[in-house]
């Protein structure tokens, strides 16, 4: 090209650059899902629900009206041409859907397109999106149910293999594979997909779940060969805890059933199913289990076992088994995955056969160690969240519920054992631990270093939804904990701790769903763990306080400060996404639980419950707590009836709070004092949180509060029910300087305390060096991440537009505190609020998504007011103590206060 021709070619381009963006229509429909998913396989759902949101950043961005087409052509789709559902133009700014069109078949490809009206009623459509169906009923299963033996005690996990031959060219193919345990699967010596520990944990004898994966890249023309390696998971557990989980109704040798569907060019299909002709034998993994380790003998690996090639003539036939359930559904949910690496920070050399890895945080998942050594070398990697003076690992803090019948399952304690054929590389397929530290002990000397061992964090990969930002140090670090545990505890379902439980707590998760929800797209995981109480619960109402579980729990530690999962969770994910169903699902078993209460507490007052675990100091009688949250229980059955339109139940369990509500009064409110009980913190706060409190007593009784802190020196003096209390009580009463005061502690007890003594994670206790209850990656703790986001960050849902169609924005300038910002993706798109202090006043920037509005309330001090561009922004109301309220539309602002 001549030098002189490149002027002329950039004016061109930026022309045509310049035509193609005036092209663009200012609002466009984005961020297309189906059932909470982007482009999800394998769907068993009659209705799937689709949800968008719009690309649109002018002041007042709104949708006026949508249009929705589905079909299983994407060609003519384009086209404009719909064969499963075409709606009609509807005038609403609605961004969820559920399909209505006709019945969906099993294996089939659908594609759905959306075209919007803007605020100007000018029309725009989005990319075309899909999703498929799987199963959908369980007459399509083709495979059999197979395993290698009977025996629940045999360690070695099974290989699984069959060859086949291709001979068309292939379209397509899927593989649909259900498993009692867990599994891995292969198909020509390549793993399919980047899941963890699937499927995921449920009651195996009443839902059993499958995953689908495309794998027609995996497949050739010619011979093929699939492999499953298959673990216990919790189906056959062979570890001995507290909680019983070897004595499990459903235990049994893990077992599974596959289709592999292959569509042809041609349009024939065909299926490879697990039948009788699958052979099986024992795989070097001599020992699986997902609470404790994993041992793996290296010297008995079969290379190629699960390519073509490879000769199967000494591998036995396989057996036919009965499901585990008759109930086997797609598992429609972000999955775990080994979501980061973490390389090794530093080791330490303690003698020539041992040292101790640091990855300088606490984590759940596993450690990738390679090496190279004497075949028979036997390495032992022990896994901690925390070393002893001498720099080996100590697990007194982590093994205490753990009850061993020998020495041959030590506790996260995975054991390798090389086979001399130069680098070797082991990572557990069956097995997460919650640890920093990771002692090595070889019994023969071994050349290593820091690049030996890398760690990774698992964890169900949710997306990412939230961010706080603050001229706090300690407060950053403390968000990035919070939610460092939150992750930790989330494998399919939320968990206490990552290591010696893993025990689906109800109390730890609906103390740290705001704070999830907040923080995370995590409606997947929600959805499918309320399927598991629902899977749970007595035909009376009774709930076990882990779900799911293999029959402990129903006895002790369950409750309604403990249980009101099957309430507090639906109702919060109906808050934060504005989905219904997951109301819709779950209640008749929310009527049943709060109807067991009464059954046994015709007073209004129950005692059914665990209290306010692992206090400070100062005690709350389990009577109160327990009857504060079978009022909210009630209330929320009460709210759900409403939104279903079932008004005989609205009107009934609306009487039922309001009982409880007068009862929990009459015998603990002092209304001559403002006080609750004898004053405590939780006892203070829980009232005044949950909507308790008379509303004309409500200023008397948060007075009290703020004077009980103030004479705690500020600092906290709560157990669990009272950390999600006492934050919000204290800002959403007046009193947020206190608030935060509380919250940004450095010294004992409180979050800041752990952060400074290095905490990468929420602990299980506030005193560090406490005796028990010392676990170092609880989330029990965790409404901390959920406050940040509320008070300072001021972001609510509005219960009346849930889905944050309308955002309620209630920020607290903080003192102590020069900047701060919250962000959080809600259904409709980025909001942000975030603000800074400066020497003529504040900052405040605010961010409300298209199709969504915003309630601003500001509390000013006297003479204050909001300025946009120079002009004082008038306020819709202005009520007692100067406080402000107005109302944005869609768009981006910067305000001062001044």
């Amino acid at each position: 090209m001549k030098p002189d021709m490149k002027p002329l070619l950039t004016i061109f381009l930026t022309l045509q650059l310049g035509a193609v963006m005036a092209q663009k229509p200012a609002c466009v429909p984005t961020g297309l899902q189906c059932e909470h998913l982007v482009n999800p396989l394998g769907l068993d759902t009659p209705a799937p629900r689709f949800s968008w949101r719009l690309d649109d950043s002018r002041r007042g961005a709104r949708q006026t009206a949508w249009q929705l087409a589905v079909g299983t052509d994407s060609a003519a789709l384009a086209g404009g041409k719909a064969d499963s559902w075409q709606t009609a133009k509807t005038a609403t700014n609605q961004g969820l859907v559920t399909y209505q069109g006709s019945s969906l078949k099993p294996f089939t490809t659908y594609f759905w397109r959306l075209t919007v009206w803007d605020k100007d009623g000018k029309p725009a459509s989005s990319a075309i999106a899909r999703f498929e169906t799987g199963m959908m009923q369980q007459k399509n299963w083709l495979g059999a149910w197979i395993s290698d033996v009977n025996n629940v005690d045999l360690k070695p996990a099974p290989y699984f293999r069959k060859g086949f031959t291709v001979t068309k060219k292939i379209r397509s193919a899927r593989a649909y594979i259900a498993a009692g345990g867990l599994y891995e699967l292969y198909i020509n010596g390549e793993k399919t997909g980047n899941h963890r520990l699937d499927p995921m944990y449920t009651r195996f004898d009443r839902r059993t779940l499958y995953v689908t994966y495309d794998v027609t890249k995996q497949l050739q023309t010619g011979k093929n060969a699939i492999g499953v390696l298959l673990g216990n998971g919790w189906y056959n557990h062979q570890s001995t805890a507290v909680w019983y989980f070897h004595q499990a109704p459903w235990r049994a040798r893990p077992t599974f059933c596959l289709d592999l569907r292959i569509t042809y060019d041609d349009g024939t299909t065909e299926t490879i199913a697990s039948g009788k002709d699958w052979k099986t034998a024992l795989s070097p993994v001599i020992f699986n289990s997902i609470y404790t380790a994993e041992h793996y003998d290296a010297r008995l690996e079969q290379p190629g076992w699960n390519t073509a090639s490879f000769d199967d003539a000494t591998w036995k036939n396989v057996l036919l088994r009965a499901a585990p359930s008759t109930n086997v559904v797609a598992q429609a949910m972000h999955p775990v995955r080994n979501v980061e690496a973490i390389p090794a920070r530093q080791m330490r050399r303690i003698n020539d056969t041992t040292v101790v890895f640091d990855l300088g945080r606490t984590i759940s998942g596993v450690s990738q160690f390679r090496v190279s050594g004497p075949a028979g070398t036997v390495i032992r990697l022990k896994h901690g969240e925390r070393v002893y003076p001498t720099g080996l690992v100590d697990m007194s803090n982590i093994d205490v519920h753990y009850r061993p019948t020998d020495k041959s399952d030590p506790f996260q304690t995975d054991i390798f054992i090389l086979n001399g054929k130069g680098d070797e590389q082991f990572m557990p397929h069956f097995n997460y631990k919650g640890f920093q530290y990771v002692e090595v002990t070889s019994n023969k000397p071994l050349t290593l270093s820091e690049k030996n061992l890398t760690g990774y964090f698992m964890h169900s990969d949710v997306p990412p939804a939230g961010l706080v930002s603050s001229s706090s140090e300690t407060i950053n670090k403390l968000w990035w904990a919070t939610n460092n545990s939150y992750l930790s505890n989330l494998f399919g379902y939320p968990t206490d701790c990552p290591q010696r439980e893993k025990n689906g707590w109800t109390g730890d998760a609906h103390i740290a769903v705001e704070t999830g929800l907040y923080g995370f797209d995590g409606i997947t995981i929600y959805e499918k763990w309320l399927a598991d109480h629902r899977d749970e619960q007595q035909p009376n109402g009774v709930l076990p306080s882990i779900i799911p579980t293999g029959g402990w729990g129903y006895e002790w530690g369950n409750g309604p400060d403990w249980t009101s999962t099957i309430t507090l969770i639906p109702w919060n994910v109906y808050l934060f996404y504005g989905d219904s169903k997951i109301l819709a699902d779950n209640y008749e078993a929310m009527k049943r639980y709060v109807d067991r209460i009464t059954a046994i507490s015709p007073n209004g007052l129950t005692t059914w419950g665990l209290g306010d675990w692992v206090p400070v100091k100062s005690k709350t009688p389990v009577e109160f707590t327990s009857s504060v949250y079978y009022f909210t229980d009630a209330s929320i059955v009460a709210k759900a009836a409403k939104i279903l339109g079932k008004q005989a139940d609205f009107v009934a369990y609306t009487a039922l709070a309001n009982k409880i509500k007068n009862a929990v009064n009459a015998k603990y409110y002092h209304p001559e004092t403002g006080l609750y009980g004898q004053g405590v913190q939780t006892e203070l706060s829980v009232p005044l949180h949950w909507g308790i409190v008379p509303d004309d007593q409500k200023s008397k009784v948060a007075a009290n509060l703020a004077k009980r802190v103030q004479a705690d020196n500020t600092h906290l003096d709560v157990g669990l029910l009272g950390t999600k209390s006492i934050l919000n009580a204290l800002s959403e009463n007046g009193y947020a300087d206190i608030a935060y005061q509380v919250a940004s502690q450095e010294t004992y007890p409180s979050w800041g305390w752990w952060i400074k003594n290095g905490a990468t994670t929420l602990y299980e206790n506030w005193p560090i060096d406490a005796k028990s209850d010392i676990s170092m990656n609880h989330i029990m703790f965790g409404e901390i991440g959920a406050w940040l986001y509320k008070a300072p960050g001021g972001i609510k849902p509005d219960p009346e537009q849930p889905g944050f169609r309308n955002i309620l924005l209630e920020p607290h300038f903080v003192k102590g505190l020069n900047q701060f910002e919250a962000a959080h993706e809600g259904p409709n798109g980025l909001i942000k609020s975030a603000w800074s202090r400066g020497s003529d006043g504040i900052t405040y920037s605010v961010v409300v998504p298209a199709n969504s509005g915003a309630t601003l309330t500001l509390h000013l001090s006297p003479g204050q007011q909001l300025w946009e561009n120079g002009q004082v922004v008038k306020p819709l109301q202005t009520t007692s103590g100067n406080t402000a309220r107005y109302t944005l539309q869609a768009g981006s602002y910067s305000f001062s206060i001044r």
